[in-house]
């Protein structure tokens, strides 16, 4: 994970490690993946990529 420091300031340094995102045209939201399993871990309802997580190709 990417380290915060300090606590309150909402910036990250660093990628996220062990992770992706892909944009989904039916739903145009962006969902989160685990780079381990592959499985989805997360979606965004207002459309926009998550912060800090590489986008897949």
């Amino acid at each position: 994970m990417a380290t915060n420091p300090p606590k309150g300031d909402d910036r990250r340094f660093g990628a996220v490690k062990d992770r992706s995102q892909t944009f989904n045209p039916k739903t145009e939201t962006w969902t989160k993946r685990d780079a381990d399993n592959g499985r989805f871990m997360d979606g965004k309802k207002d459309g926009t990529p998550f912060k800090g997580v590489r986008k897949e190709k």
